[in-house]
């Protein structure tokens, strides 16, 4: 008994002294209290996030039970200041599962996700709390708050409405069940997706990379490396290599068989998604249900810039009439050019696209990848693409040699404004592992606000992309689409990083999300102007600027494949609302429904057996469920905004300061269409796309 005894407290004592060692238990200890990653391990997160749900909860109970009567101070603005440590934790956790999530830190993401959904439904379905947060509601007084406080009140108000505290007894149960079984079952769809994207590959010989480009051959030679298969050379579905083998590639067969691997995955195995995605489609159906809505698309958009279901599909079909008839035309003459580049009748097929309209665009404006690439060395574009902010915003970026990163790949910068103020800390995470989700992403792992003190505590914002590997003989050179992508997901960072806000809640991309990508689909637009394009285009052996016959190409080329380009998205979003606007449980062929969802912008014939749907991570585990629209949405407006750079000039100070003052550095702390009309000086129009993308001259 006392050997057992002992052994028991002497567990108890590793624990304690363990915990008391946890560098999450304190505000980090370093300089702009960047992320001491040096000091933390897995095994750190658990303790940290269980120890953070007790503080948490005891503040939010503290809340709850005071005696004084409800103000906007003393509940909704102390809410939103409580829970700290958990916080703290959980910025670096999420961001590591996305980027660097080994099998023990996806084993700990499984065991806590339905303890922080149990956590969150116990803050939402606190009766007593609820009760103070309606009282203030009801009393608040607008003429002695700004618009910020209206819009923290509006939001914590909506946000309990929506997460089921209006609900009473049995249907608040239901709501809790509900809610805890949707995280677990998005927790799994995104895991599969990421397990299945690393799980398949082409493996190649010599004799295979007929059309590909030698950055391509090199980049497939170093992944066979990697993989221990010397001699071979492997294709993997991560975005740099499957999609320069779609394009470059001249054999048939092969590209073929990548795209069916690349679009079969989680269709069958231990990774499948099919049922996980009907699950989670059936489980927000039930949710909105439950909270008297017909539809999950009715119930997302009451928060959203599009406000219903009638606009959305308003705006799809506005561009799908637009788009689809030169998109069909386009196709015409791309199925023309290339039978008479093979000699015979060709039929145009998903996996033929990328190759026949790679060359097409090439013999038309003799512009390719392959002959930007030479002028797209990831550190200039890194230099030109930080002076676009330089330019505009009065923005510097140093490089910190002394901040702790969780992979030696990534740097860090201290960001200063023209008064040598700090603005925030920047991480770049450049390039594929098996451990990071594929695509590029914006997000931050400690977000801007004023504390209760008045300091303004600034941004740690992380990007994170997959772009072309350096090898053993050139550095990282990048497509123009890998360059458009940066400056994109820059755009999010600049959106956090200008934030002049009281609230996390209302700061940076806490914006309505048809309204997140403004900025940073507005960034895109200065990758077709030759000054900004002068700026940093050199070429990696001779330092020689991109010849300005290039430039025009560029700038000329813009324009191909727009319609194709277009009406493929409109194709996603008319998916993503498809299984968001369902009004019974679907138990039915996903094959089909996504066929018969995509039917109105169908570019090719279904292929049998490959769907989307399944490793579509923005929808099923991300934040876009009926919200995919997004990207038109404020494509439309970063158009129609980008219009008023080009009537003033790309660099007008002006202009710059206005579109920093109002749109970048207000967050959500206003409707954003009051914002945008402050801004535009009226409502938008989709004029500026369409002649953009040259449908109307």
């Amino acid at each position: 008994m006392k050997r057992i005894l002992a052994t028991v407290l002497s567990i108890i004592t590793i624990t304690l002294m363990m915990n008391a060692d946890n560098v999450f238990f304190h505000e980090f200890q370093t300089t702009h209290g960047a992320i001491p990653f040096d000091r933390i391990t897995t095994a750190d997160f658990e303790p940290a996030i269980m120890q953070g749900i007790k503080e948490h909860n005891a503040e939010v109970e503290a809340i709850a039970n005071q005696t004084a009567a409800p103000t906007f101070e003393n509940t909704i603005v102390a809410l939103e200041r409580a829970g700290k440590t958990l916080n703290r934790v959980l910025n670096v956790f999420y961001p590591l599962l996305s980027a660097n999530a080994d099998d023990s830190l996806l084993a700990v993401s499984n065991r806590v996700a339905p303890i922080l959904s149990e956590h969150s439904n116990g803050i939402t379905l606190n009766e007593k709390l609820w009760q103070r947060i309606k009282q203030v509601h009801a009393t608040f007084d607008r003429s002695k708050h700004d618009a910020e406080d209206y819009m923290l009140l509006k939001s914590t108000y909506e946000s309990f409405v929506r997460s089921g505290a209006a609900l009473e007894g049995a249907a608040r149960d239901k709501y809790k069940e509900l809610s805890k079984h949707l995280t677990e079952a998005s927790l799994k769809f995104e895991q599969n997706a990421l397990k299945a994207t690393s799980a398949e590959r082409l493996v190649l010989d010599e004799a295979d990379l007929a059309g590909l480009p030698e950055s391509a051959i090199e980049a497939a030679r170093a992944a066979a490396q990697e993989a221990g298969l010397e001699g071979k050379y492997v294709i993997t579905l991560h975005a740099p290599s499957y999609m320069a083998f779609m394009k470059y590639s001249s054999r048939r067969d092969l590209r073929e068989k990548l795209y069916r691997l690349y679009n079969t995955q989680c269709t069958s195995g231990q990774y499948s998604n099919l049922d996980v995605m009907k699950d989670i489609a059936n489980t927000r159906l039930a949710i909105a249900n439950l909270l008297g809505f017909k539809t999950y698309a009715d119930y997302h958009l009451q928060d959203m810039m599009a406000e219903n279901t009638a606009n959305v599909y308003d705006m799809l079909g506005k561009l799908k009439a637009a788009y689809l008839p030169v998109q069909k035309a386009d196709m015409k003459e791309l199925t023309a050019y290339a039978s008479k580049l093979e000699g015979k009748k060709v039929e145009i097929m998903p996996w033929d696209y990328s190759y026949y309209s790679n060359k097409e665009k090439d013999e038309k404006y003799k512009v390719n990848d392959e002959l930007l690439r030479p002028y797209f060395e990831l550190g200039n574009v890194t230099r030109g693409i930080f002076g676009l902010a330089t330019r505009l915003y009065g923005l510097h970026f140093t490089e910190n040699h002394d901040a702790q990163v969780f992979n030696p790949e990534m740097k860090v910068y201290d960001v200063t404004d023209e008064s040598g103020k700090w603005m925030g800390m920047l991480y770049t995470d450049f390039f594929p592992r098996s451990t990071k989700q594929s695509g590029a992403w914006m997000t931050n792992f400690r977000e801007q606000y004023v504390d209760a003190d008045g300091n303004d505590i600034r941004p740690i914002v992380t990007l994170t992309m997959n772009f072309t590997r350096p090898t053993d003989t050139k550095p990282s050179l990048l497509t123009y689409y890998e360059v458009e992508t940066f400056i994109h997901e820059f755009g999010h960072g600049l959106h956090s990083l200008l934030s002049r806000c009281k609230y996390v809640s209302t700061s940076g991309t806490n914006v309505y999300r048809d309204f997140v990508e403004l900025p940073s689909q507005f960034n895109e637009n200065f990758l077709t102007e030759r000054e900004f394009l002068d700026s940093f285009a050199k070429h990696y052996l001779t330092g020689e600027p991109i010849p300005q016959e290039l430039i025009d190409k560029v700038v000329a080329s813009a324009q191909y494949g727009a319609a194709y380009s277009c009406v493929r998205q409109l194709g996603f979003g008319y998916l993503d609302m498809a299984w968001h606007t369902i009004t019974k449980p679907y138990t039915g062929d996903p094959f089909k429904f996504e066929y018969d969802a995509t039917r109105p912008v169908q570019v090719f014939k279904p292929v049998e057996g490959c769907i989307m749907s399944p490793q579509f991570t923005h929808i099923f585990s991300g934040g876009y469920a009926a919200g995919y629209y997004g990207y038109k949405w404020a494509e439309v407006l970063d158009a129609d905004a980008f219009s008023k750079f080009k009537e003033d000039g790309i660099f007008n100070p002006a202009t710059a300061h206005a579109f920093r003052d109002i749109i970048l550095s207000r967050g959500g702390t206003e409707p954003p269409l009051e914002l945008y009309k402050r801004f535009r000086g009226r409502g938008p129009k989709i004029d500026a796309l369409l002649k953009r993308d040259g449908i109307k001259r």
